[in-house]
């Protein structure tokens, strides 16, 4: 498994083509603040050109939020890059998706390891030895969806949940339930149509009234049927094409991410929305001791596990973040949470084309949580 790519993807939907075409001045419209790590990090990205650029929120310990750019916002125009500007947040999304689902299992709605033949009968071959938490924790071996032939041919095309589900179910499970790991997005849709069923109610309103209001997280949402563009100030998002040039894929209807990977945020609400997290706000303690029970996850960086939604990442400095990265055509994002009280979001406005870049993003994340400020 190519490492900078891990298995956060739901960009696994076609080939990332080498080379960007971008020209390293890119990093010349960086926002500078001497002598600060983090900043520094983040003039590496864009210094080559792979992302055109950077949008970040750092909260320290103190509470003091400070926000970072880099590069440059429309590589047309050569705006800058907005301040917490809105972005799409790919897999980040399963994180939403998990909390929710875990606090259903709370209020004693679902059961984490009871089939979801349970819930949802005749849905998925083999429903009645799949659970939920083996949906929550990538161990059902579910099929995936993601293999379409090209980005470019569906980045306007409007799909249903079902859709997603049947195309994955065309395939062989990739092993039985409980048997193994392998990062999935199919599960996410499932986990989905499951909490709708449960509730009666649109996930998008589920996730709205469980958590973006409760937390005021005012620039998230959830896309609307049909939405195809970011709706506040935001950077502008690149794919490569197959000439290897990269071209804006802002404009594109992510309902082929739903549950997996819809969602539009900013670094601070990521950020926010990590710390009420761990820091107990929206799950009740069972629930939140539950999603923190990790197990290894093959592909991922040397230290890391994976819960319920949820990544343990190991820090450079010592001991661990918590978050959940997201990739999807045109952004990029990596994060986390520690659990003194430390957050950082990092989104770049491509996917990396290298091994090299992907570490780099990673490592900006490590950078935020462990400089000295």
């Amino acid at each position: 498994m190519n490492r900078f790519r891990g298995l956060l993807a739901l960009a696994a939907v076609g080939a990332v083509a080498l080379g960007s075409g971008v020209s390293p001045a890119v990093a010349a419209a960086s926002t500078s603040r001497s002598g600060d790590a983090v900043q520094a990090s983040l003039n590496e990205l864009v210094r080559t050109g792979e992302f055109p650029g950077v949008v970040a929120a750092v909260r320290g310990r103190d509470g003091r939020v400070r926000d970072y750019t880099a590069g440059v916002g429309d590589l047309e125009t050569r705006e800058k890059v907005p301040v917490n500007g809105q972005v799409r947040i790919g897999s980040h999304t399963k994180t939403f998706t998990a909390v929710v689902v875990l606090q259903l299992a709370g209020e004693g709605k679902i059961d984490l390891d009871a089939p979801i033949e349970k819930y949802l009968p005749g849905l998925v071959r083999g429903g009645k030895e799949i659970t939920t938490r083996q949906l929550l924790q990538h161990t059902a071996g579910l099929p995936e969806y993601t293999g379409f032939p090209s980005l470019f041919d569906i980045r306007h095309t409007y799909f249903e949940p079902r859709q997603l589900l049947d195309r994955a179910l065309a395939n062989k499970p990739a092993f039985a339930p409980g048997k193994g790991w392998r990062y999935n997005n199919t599960g996410y849709v499932l986990l989905g149509l499951l909490a709708q069923k449960v509730t009666g109610r649109p996930m998008g309103e589920e996730v709205g009234n469980r958590i973006l209001k409760p937390l005021g997280l005012r620039d998230t949402y959830w896309p609307g049927v049909g939405e195809q563009t970011i709706r506040g100030a935001h950077p502008e998002g690149y794919h490569a094409n197959p000439d290897k040039k990269l071209v804006k894929f802002t404009r594109m209807d992510p309902s082929w991410g739903w549950t997996a990977g819809n969602l539009v945020s900013t670094p601070r609400d990521v950020n926010r929305f990590l710390g009420a997290l761990l820091g107990g706000k929206l799950l009740k303690p069972a629930q939140l001791d539950e999603m923190k029970k990790t197990v290894a996850a093959p592909g991922f960086p040397a230290g890391w596990s994976y819960g319920l939604g949820l990544m343990k990442i190991k820090l450079s400095c010592g001991g661990y973040a918590w978050g959940h990265g997201g990739d999807i055509p045109g952004y990029e994002t990596r994060n986390g949470v520690t659990e003194d009280g430390r957050s950082a979001s990092v989104i770049v406005t491509a996917l990396p084309t290298s091994e090299a870049g992907g570490d780099k993003v990673n490592a900006a994340v490590d950078t935020a949580l462990c400089a000295k400020k």
